[in-house]
């Protein structure tokens, strides 16, 4: 994968910083660059803004500081130090618990009271002894672990629970598509926190409801997407991060021709793969793969099974029938006059 693999994207989200660096940059890519380079501070994430193409390097990921909404802006954060759970032995967790197995507060690291530490922030400055969160700076078999701040426990261990192991094997613990079809039991997010299951209100309100959902497949705390969205995602049990996207590889077999594409409209047109591009007011359509006039979200590359070829007319979203972005400035968008399927499918996929 690239670079930008490693960073957990959240688009139109700005957060406040006061440790950071301005550059310019053509893309997402060269800014992912300058964090992995930066030697001022600990980069945990970066700013990137489409208009001006401003990158800003940050110290401070969404945990640690105040979020606001930029619609320009996209918010990169560093996947590591979002995991609030362990892989392997924990050498390279960078999450927030600060509290020994048994409740006890950590000490800082750059601290020496009530214990002079061997291991401190300048000795190990790639370790990630920041604050007094806990840590594996010596690679200890039995996990992360910190200087106490009870004057008789030099050091205990942290109750960090285990990261699942994402990338499995079987068929049902990858995606299709986007997802709207997954029905695994992958219940944390790619963050590590746990799911909050989806009948229960708290801490998040909410309005799917399994009863209300049925064919959404709700189970549980399982990832599902039940709306669209670009991947599997839930809500948290974390009460300050609302939802989030879930680890979901994608399949590596492609998946099975449920009939063939339809050249007319059969229910919503969800279906329709002909090549009508123009409105009903007669505008003609925007291409799916271009943000003029109008910038928008449906990119091909990210939904793979929608069909937005070109600037044919599509129903990615379940609206009530096909529409497109138009080409008119002043008109963000209109629905398509698509004929009507006369009780069989006439339309072939393929036929010109």
């Amino acid at each position: 994968g690239g670079i930008l693999d490693d960073y957990l994207r959240t688009d139109g989200v700005w957060i406040l910083s006061r440790n950071k660096q301005v550059y310019k940059t053509n893309n997402e890519k060269e800014c992912a660059e300058k964090c992995e380079a930066e030697r001022n501070f600990n980069c945990r994430a970066f700013l990137f803004t489409r208009k001006r193409l401003q990158c800003l390097t940050l110290a401070e990921n969404a945990r640690m500081t105040v979020t606001f909404n930029s619609t320009d802006a996209i918010l990169y954060e560093k996947k590591i130090y979002l995991l609030q759970c362990k892989r392997g032995i924990g050498k390279d967790y960078r999450g927030t618990e600060a509290k020994t197995q048994r409740g006890i507060p950590c000490q800082k690291w750059a601290e020496k009271s009530p214990h002079k530490p061997n291991y401190t922030p300048e000795k190990h400055p790639n370790a990630g002894l920041d604050e007094n969160y806990c840590r594996n700076p010596d690679g200890d078999e039995r996990g992360p672990w910190c200087y106490t701040t009870d004057p008789s426990t030099r050091f205990d261990y942290c109750n960090i629970p285990e990261c699942e192991d994402w990338v499995t094997h079987t068929a049902e613990e990858c995606m299709q598509c986007n997802g709207e079809d997954y029905h695994g039991e992958v219940f944390r997010t790619e963050s590590g926190l746990e799911c909050q299951h989806w009948d229960a209100q708290e801490p998040h309100m909410h309005g799917f409801n399994p009863e209300h959902f049925p064919g959404k497949d709700l189970k549980m705390n399982y990832c599902r997407n039940p709306d669209g969205e670009l991947r599997p995602w839930c809500f948290t049990t974390n009460p300050t991060k609302r939802w989030e996207y879930c680890n979901i590889p994608r399949c590596t077999t492609n998946p099975l021709v449920s009939g063939l594409d339809s050249q007319c409209l059969s229910g919503k047109g969800e279906d329709y793969r002909g090549r009508i591009a123009i409105t009903d007011s007669g505008n003609a359509c925007q291409h799916w793969n271009t943000q003029f006039p109008h910038r928008h979200g449906w990119i091909p590359d990210r939904y793979p099974c929608k069909g937005l070829e070109e600037n044919y007319c599509r129903n990615p979203d379940g609206e009530k029938r096909p529409w497109c972005y138009t080409t008119n400035s002043s008109v963000r968008w209109e629905y398509c006059t698509i004929p009507h399927c006369d009780g069989t499918e006439q339309g072939i996929a393929g036929m010109s």
